[in-house]
């Protein structure tokens, strides 16, 4: 019955995890962990996503077809597991679209994982956080009853300029945080003055630039990011022309500086 209680209360959970739970109520055995979680995958209780990780099947339901919560899944990955990127925008709701795609920050190495029709992928953190600034801007939040590490929205911002390939295209970055009625700027400048990079300080400006009205950005932070862009022009997209945005010595492509996006029916 306990076994059963944890799987009520974990929709996902760990190998390490269900052993806590085990050694809490006095049996510390191994094979009987072992036995018990095959036991209980055969009996259609549990699905195993690989190994050392596992998903409850909820009372009533059938293992192949029951619903899943991949944020779950992600944030489970590794024991230092942080949804970021993409995904980071889907928890918080903001994105524009939905992916089948999810990230999480890692320092674990590991290949991707799949599961039904969901990818999960680790991505270590930019280097230049280093150890101690590794944690910035990370919170806890409850999903069905469980705690989940996820990057703040300021964090996101500057983590999807800095690695735009994790946010699917500008299109869907631009459009996801145009649907964001508020940033911390002192945050998002902070963080993005931590990571060194000239180029993603100057999209970071240029996109609060853009959205000078709307996200009430006044020109004291803007200021405070321009004094760390590129000495000489930088692609906004490597490798793709563009028109040069003399504030932040970026050759920015027309479709973003224009939003063409915006044109299609």
């Amino acid at each position: 019955m306990r076994a059963k209680e944890f799987f009520a209360t974990h929709p996902v959970f760990t190998n390490a995890e269900f052993t806590k739970h085990l050694e809490a109520g006095g049996s510390s055995n191994i094979k009987t962990k072992e036995s018990l979680l095959a036991y209980h995958v055969r009996q259609g209780n549990l699905l195993r996503i690989r190994r050392g990780l596992y998903m409850s099947v909820p009372l009533g339901m059938k293992p192949e077809t029951c619903p899943t919560d991949p944020y779950l899944i992600a944030a489970k990955m590794t024991d230092d597991a942080v949804l970021a990127y993409h995904t980071a925008l889907e928890f918080h709701g903001k994105a524009y679209s939905v992916f089948e795609q999810f990230q999480y920050l890692t320092m674990r190495s590991g290949r991707q994982t799949k599961f039904r029709s969901y990818t999960f992928s680790g991505v270590r953190p930019p280097k230049a956080l280093g150890d101690q600034n590794i944690k910035f801007g990370i919170k806890t939040m409850e999903r069905s009853g469980l705690d989940v590490r996820v990057t703040s929205l300021e964090r996101t911002l500057v983590d999807l300029m800095d690695r735009p390939i994790l946010g699917g295209s500008w299109e869907e970055i631009w459009r996801s945080l145009e649907g964001i009625e508020f940033f911390d700027l002192k945050k998002v400048v902070k963080y993005a003055l931590l990571l060194r990079n000239a180029t993603t300080v100057a999209r970071v400006g240029f996109f609060l630039e853009q959205h000078q009205e709307s996200l009430m950005v006044t020109d004291h932070y803007l200021e405070m990011l321009r004094k760390h862009k590129p000495n000489a022009p930088h692609y906004f997209e490597r490798g793709k022309p563009g028109r040069l945005v003399k504030p932040w010595n970026l050759m920015v492509p027309e479709s973003i500086l224009e939003r063409s996006w915006q044109e299609v029916v």
